[in-house]
């Protein structure tokens, strides 16, 4: 009876963990998330950062087909370390942060990839939506899973800033969410 009972707790643990594991209903913890930029002014890196991640990540390696993402950037928490910049950054001229507060990505597919993942989806900045795609991994880590990725866009696509003989168009994205 008691390895019965014993048998039964273990086959309970297991299905408990499983389920754990398999959980699919995420959350973007802010604090516990980066992402940051990367554009050339005067030939020069400038580096900066963006918080208030919200939104729901669906995701189980074994479903990629019912795998999404959905989530927003505040674009008032852009951090450049100067903050006249970003002061700068959040006018008409850039973001429009009045009139355009958030950045968002909504997925329309995630796929098996090299050493990962790929995610396709909808980026829109300024109003503006463009279709992206980009390699990411996903490791289950403190409760949750930590999505690491990284994309470049042309910022002109999505009409922030105009023409710079000093600025450079590409921007290079580095994402590690944490969601749980």
């Amino acid at each position: 009876m008691k390895s019965f009972l014993s048998l039964i707790i273990s086959i309970a643990c297991i299905v408990s963990i499983q389920a754990q594991q398999l959980k699919t209903d995420l959350q973007p913890v802010d604090t516990k998330s980066e992402v940051k930029f990367t554009i050339k002014n005067f030939g020069l890196n400038t580096n900066g950062s963006l918080s208030g991640l919200n939104g729901t990540i669906n995701f189980n390696p074994s479903n990629l087909s019912a795998a999404s993402f959905r989530v927003t950037l505040d674009v008032n928490t852009i951090n450049t370390g100067i903050d006249m910049r970003d002061n700068h950054l959040k006018g008409e001229d850039f973001f429009d942060v009045a009139k355009y507060p958030n950045i968002s990505f909504v997925s329309t597919s995630i796929k098996a990839g090299n050493n990962g993942y790929i995610a396709t989806g909808q980026l829109t900045i300024k109003g503006i939506t463009k279709n992206i795609s980009f390699p990411f991994t996903a490791v289950s880590q403190n409760g949750g899973t930590l999505f690491t990725g990284s994309f470049s866009i042309n910022r002109k696509d999505f009409g922030v800033g105009g023409s710079s003989a000093v600025m450079s168009n590409n921007v290079d994205v580095n994402l590690k969410v944490f969601a749980k």
